[in-house]
């Protein structure tokens, strides 16, 4: 996929292969982690890192838990609280965390990437944000052009915030849009005008933010195809270097917050994919490329220029220019990812709380890859980044035939081939226009952890 091409809406298609489906931000994904994998083995795999000729440069990651108020829509792992000294209580056991985990990484392995998440980060003020960076960079070396981001409530931060935040070494900054309109917002429980958010992306674009993106959630109570697209309008006037277009997944037997939204007041599903079409025709005639899945960014950003020289990647921060990282995730639920490695946190804020204040790693579960897993990562990472598939480049890295070892999933790809998803080449496949809509639908292919019999994937959100 490193030329410019307009992805195409096919509601048939919709219909078939829109299902649910992985992510894919890891494969295997997490719930494929098993709770025999704890903190000896996290430890062998961090030794197991530093052992190879040219260890891997780092990705940080920190899960800030907090959130003033619900959002109704949220899946995220996070505690609602006004506490005022929940967010210094925090730093202090994140610190013991941090002097668990830092001693175990040799010190001449670069940060290149930070991304706080959550939660909300901007529940911490400023000056507690600036003493949790701090703590990073006093136990980790950070590259001059380390890429730094977070994520950003606009009712929680003023403009004058965003000035701070560059000044502590902050250059990419996510903020958390979902809808403008008040009815929307009245529903979901996350209520600002549009006025704060154009003041926000102002003064990030004036402090000089390298990158700014804003998140958008369509299929949300109270949506309209007219509301919603007047939204994307007021977006595209921002001109956000990036935006993401989440599609809403209501599931309130797993998320106990989405039990006060009223299901009856949610679009029909006629409606929530004609303001899907709507938003995906109106932000490629403005002028932004299609990236993959629910992502948009401006030709000039760096991840489409990364998309179109094929360095592009997947993880857990999502599609980003940063590979070849290992990932180190601190906080509650994070997760890190060391080689073939994977660990989690404890998910609940007391559980971790506990473990750190007994000088305990508090990884909960994980997994260590196979190579057939490696493999598979390999593949499902190449589909969702580039649209298309060379198996040759497999065949020579893992010494093995790909047609007899993946006989089954090619024989699963002519059904791709024949409903329009793909076309089939003598050494791979590329995704036709109307597929690289469902690239996650082609990797599902791959996914051995899958069971493909119908209702599978009743745990995963909807591709489109």
């Amino acid at each position: 996929m490193s030329e410019t091409r307009r992805p195409r809406f096919d509601a048939d298609l919709i219909a078939k292969y829109g299902g649910a489906g992985p992510r894919y931000t890891s494969y295997p994904t997490a719930v494929q982690f098993r709770d025999d994998f704890g903190a000896a083995q996290w430890r062998q795999a961090l030794s197991e890192s530093n052992q190879l000729p040219i260890p891997a440069d780092l990705s940080l990651y920190v899960h800030v838990p907090f959130c003033a108020s619900p959002c109704f829509y949220c899946g995220c792992n996070r505690v609602i609280t006004r506490s005022t000294t929940a967010g210094q209580e925090f730093l202090i056991d994140l610190e013991r965390e941090l002097d668990m985990t830092a001693p175990l990484i040799d010190d001449d392995r670069t940060v290149r990437q930070v991304h706080l998440g959550g939660g909300t980060p901007t529940f911490l003020r400023t000056l507690q944000i600036g003493q949790l960076m701090r703590l990073l960079r006093t136990r980790f070396r950070f590259a001059e052009d380390a890429e730094i981001g977070l994520e950003v409530d606009p009712r929680s931060v003023e403009p004058a915030d965003i000035r701070a935040l560059r000044e502590l070494g902050f250059n990419r900054i996510s903020i958390g849009v979902q809808d403008l309109n008040p009815d929307v917002q009245q529903a979901v429980n996350r209520v600002h005008d549009e006025a704060r958010v154009a003041s926000i992306v102002g003064a990030a674009r004036a402090v000089g933010f390298d990158s700014i993106s804003l998140d958008l959630i369509y299929g949300l109570p109270r949506q309209t195809t007219e509301a919603f697209a007047q939204t994307v309008e007021s977006i595209i006037e921002m001109r956000p270097d990036r935006l993401s277009v989440f599609n809403y997944a209501h599931m309130p037997h797993l998320f106990k917050a989405q039990q006060r939204i009223n299901a009856e007041e949610l679009p029909a599903p006629a409606v929530k994919l004609a303001i899907f079409r709507n938003t995906l025709n109106r932000l490629l005639d403005a002028g932004y490329e299609f990236i993959g899945m629910d992502h948009f960014a401006l030709p000039e950003d760096d991840l489409a220029k990364a998309r179109r020289d094929g360095t592009m990647v997947r993880n857990f921060q999502g599609y980003s220019t940063c590979g070849g990282l290992d990932l180190l995730a601190f906080g509650p639920s994070a997760i890190s990812e060391v080689g073939d490695s994977f660990a989690q946190n404890q998910r609940k804020l007391v559980d971790w709380q506990i473990a750190v204040r007994e000088a305990r790693m508090p990884i909960a579960r994980g997994l260590r890859r196979s190579v057939d897993d490696r493999l598979r990562a390999d593949i499902i990472s190449t589909v969702m980044c580039r649209g298309r598939l060379d198996y040759r480049p497999f065949e020579r890295e893992y010494q093995f035939s790909f047609g007899s070892y993946f006989e089954p999933e090619i024989s699963r790809l002519a059904a791709l081939e024949a409903d329009g998803l793909i076309r089939l080449q003598e050494h791979g496949f590329e995704a036709t226009d109307a597929g690289l809509l469902f690239l996650r639908a082609v990797a599902m292919v791959f996914d051995a952890w899958l069971d493909h019999g119908e209702g599978s994937q009743s745990r995963f959100s909807r591709i489109v």
